[in-house]
């Protein structure tokens, strides 16, 4: 049965409380349990992590490696950031697909660049809580194929 693992990055755990009107009132723990149910559905097992801290992030993508096979990952901020976990998520050879609550690119113009999408197979944004549920369809099929 391949694995998932789901990796949430910055203020993500405010979700439900931070800015509703961009990011809805789903919580994290929401999130977790919507991720949860669709992985089962689709015959995938499934690990869900978040960090605020960006080292944490490259060593969670690092262990991916051998455990996991394909990786959801919000990088939050960190996406219009992070050459470092650009670098993590090419160095770990994974399908990786970039996720977003909101649409990055109808925001300001510093979130309409992705670090993240270059090393990526994918990215999916705007559609609340249910780009997870895509995000795990469309890495279940490309495992699962």
């Amino acid at each position: 049965m391949p694995s998932v693992l789901i990796l949430n990055g910055p203020n993500l755990n405010l979700l439900g409380t931070r800015q509703p009107e961009v990011y809805g009132k789903t919580t994290l723990a929401d999130l977790e349990t919507l991720c949860t149910t669709e992985a089962a559905r689709l015959g995938l097992r499934m690990a869900f992590e978040q960090s605020n801290h960006e080292g944490a992030l490259i060593d969670l993508i690092h262990a991916a490696r051998g455990v996991h096979d394909g990786i959801i990952l919000n990088a939050g901020a960190y996406t219009h950031t992070s050459i470092a976990l650009m670098d993590a998520i090419a160095s770990v050879e994974l399908p990786v697909v970039e996720v977003h609550l909101s649409n990055i690119h109808a925001r300001e113009s510093f979130r309409h660049t992705s670090y993240i999408a270059p090393v990526a197979v994918g990215q999916i944004c705007g559609f609340g809580a249910y780009g997870y549920v895509m995000a795990l369809q469309a890495l279940g099929k490309r495992l699962i194929s």
